[in-house]
């Protein structure tokens, strides 16, 4: 089986294994018979080293299947117990590109929501004050710069709520592109987002060392005329939160 199409290994280890999952690329599988990431994953171990039985793969967090990115899986019990503590205390740094139609009107800022799932239309609806239900969502964002009418924003989640950049960016009314669920007028032409898990900076669980991965965003004239404006160094990585 070829993997090229649903995702890349960007690295990979006894322990972990990290991909660029490609947009339309189901997570975890669901009732629909579409092939899911995890599946593949640990079909591609399986044929890579020739694995007899059953072979364990941890999915550490999601992606909706629209979005491209960034996907850490764990290939051992220990490794997903701890990397799922790292998550739970938010000792890792997640960055996201988002292009906008709609350049915000502060070009840095906090946003702060709350967020409420709404089960049967696999949607979040958001709110300026607690509502009954809710869960507060918080992230940061940059803009990194303008190109033919778009703009690409950089976005830090704090929390890890359900569609939470999506619907966030939609509220201060920058709709991500192609994303018809959140308010954007048209979608794309291949059910994708505009949205890429670009950049994670942890402690490995393990070895005990920084980890820093980048993503390269899918391979298309749309999303490669914004490489320009990436500002980021892996020089000015910030290690406090490893130390803290």
């Amino acid at each position: 089986m070829l993997f090229d199409d649903f995702f890349q290994v960007l690295y990979e280890d006894n322990h972990l294994l990290i991909v660029n999952k490609s947009p339309g690329v189901l997570v975890q599988p669901d009732d629909s018979p579409a092939p899911a990431l995890e599946v593949m994953g640990k079909q591609y171990l399986k044929l890579k080293y020739n694995k007899p039985g059953e072979v364990f793969l941890g999915v550490c967090h999601r992606l909706d299947r629209p979005v491209s990115g960034l996907v850490i899986l764990a290939r051992t019990s220990k490794a997903l117990e701890r990397m799922n503590k790292i998550f739970r205390s938010r000792e890792i740094q997640k960055t996201y590109w988002a292009v906008v139609k709609r350049k915000p009107a502060k070009e840095k800022a906090k946003l702060v929501h709350w967020i409420r799932k709404e089960e049967h239309q696999n949607r979040v609806e958001i709110f300026k004050h607690e509502e009954s239900g809710s869960q507060i969502a918080e992230l940061s964002y940059q803009w990194l710069g303008g190109l033919n009418d778009h703009h690409l924003l950089e976005v830090t989640p704090i929390t890890g709520r359900p569609h939470q950049i999506r619907a966030q960016l939609a509220a201060i009314g920058c709709p991500i592109r192609g994303d018809v669920k959140y308010g954007f007028s048209r979608a794309n032409d291949n059910g994708s987002i505009h949205l890429h898990a670009r950049r994670v900076f942890f402690e490995h669980p393990v070895k005990k060392t920084p980890l820093l991965c980048i993503a390269p965003v899918p391979e298309t004239q749309f999303w490669e005329q914004f490489l320009v404006f990436d500002k980021f160094n892996p020089k000015d990585a910030n290690l406090d939160f490893l130390i803290s």
